[in-house]
């Protein structure tokens, strides 16, 4: 009997594999194959552009280049008006179009919420801007103001030039852009509405809480987190914007995104070199925001989480 309880009392065996391997190399042989296609997927490309940024093609002799280091991203980039009037649109569309997608897609979540006869229809029709295909979105928007005999001056009595002029271009592109994604941004509010118990709300009308204080009291402070996600999607969305831009006014007339502008150089003029520069100037704001966003807003969903 002591025998036995000594064997109960005592502590188990370590498991040994008998292939010898320990469970930290199984995880890496087993990872490594996604870890190599995530490489040549991802990485390469990025790699090979950074060489490209590094060099001056000729497009007269056929894969001439010759070595000149960091002066595409200041010649190109840095000290070119054009890649900074780039850049100042790209943040003035980022601003103003997540800030009313986000303040949009709250109101819609909202109603989407509420329980009431023809809720299901309601969700699905809030959600077809989202699922139209963006160049189709574009399309259908420069047809609406096309000038003169568009839908918009049609119904205004005008001729206006909407998508010739600043800053009625700049304005039509994020108009779009707030139709087609803020389905987008309600849903992902839809969802974290969705997980807030029913009984802090029948709690706070115990109290004689109003609605409003309802909605600023207890909706916003558990909305947080979905609201923070919605933006770093958004956020960084926003910033490699293209589509829209360059087919409603081929990013002319004060529209001109950091990716329209490196693909016109990159495409159009032929010349590689800048524009893979302009290309990974632009990866870098956006890598910065990603940071930006991990370290100072990351550890807050987390901490709301833990709460």
């Amino acid at each position: 009997m002591a025998t036995v309880a000594n064997q109960v009392g005592a502590p188990a065996p370590t498991r040994q594999r008998s292939k010898g391997l320990s469970e930290k190399a199984l995880a890496r042989l087993m990872v490594s194959p996604s870890m190599i296609l995530i490489a040549l997927v991802a990485a390469w490309p990025v790699i090979y552009a950074i060489w490209l940024s590094l060099h001056q093609y000729s497009v007269r002799v056929a894969g001439l280049s010759r070595w000149v280091g960091v002066d595409n991203y200041w010649t190109s980039g840095l000290s070119n008006p054009d890649w900074r009037s780039a850049l100042y649109h790209t943040l003035i569309f980022t601003v103003v179009s997540v800030s009313f997608e986000v303040v949009i897609g709250l109101g819609m979540a909202l109603a989407m919420h509420r329980a009431f006869r023809g809720q299901g229809l309601l969700r699905t029709v809030v959600l077809v801007p989202w699922a139209v295909l963006t160049v189709v979105t574009a399309v259908m928007w420069r047809t609406m103001f096309v000038s003169p005999y568009g839908f918009v001056n049609t119904i205004l009595g005008t001729h206006t030039v909407w998508l010739g002029q600043t800053p009625y271009a700049l304005i039509i592109v994020i108009l779009a852009d707030v139709w087609k994604t803020s389905p987008f941004i309600a849903l992902l509010l839809l969802a974290g509405l969705q997980v807030i118990p029913d009984d802090i709300y029948e709690a706070a009308k115990v109290d004689g809480a109003t609605t409003w204080q309802q909605f600023v009291r207890i909706t916003l402070p558990l909305l947080k987190p979905a609201i923070l996600v919605a933006l770093i999607f958004r956020t960084l969305d926003a910033l490699r914007i293209f589509d829209l831009p360059y087919v409603l006014t081929q990013g002319t007339v004060g529209t001109s995104t950091l990716s329209t502008i490196s693909q016109q150089t990159f495409a159009t003029n032929r010349l590689y070199g800048e524009g893979s520069a302009q290309a990974i100037l632009a990866f870098i704001i956006v890598m910065m925001v990603s940071f930006a966003y991990i370290r100072f807003i990351g550890g807050n969903i987390r901490g709301m989480t833990a709460e």
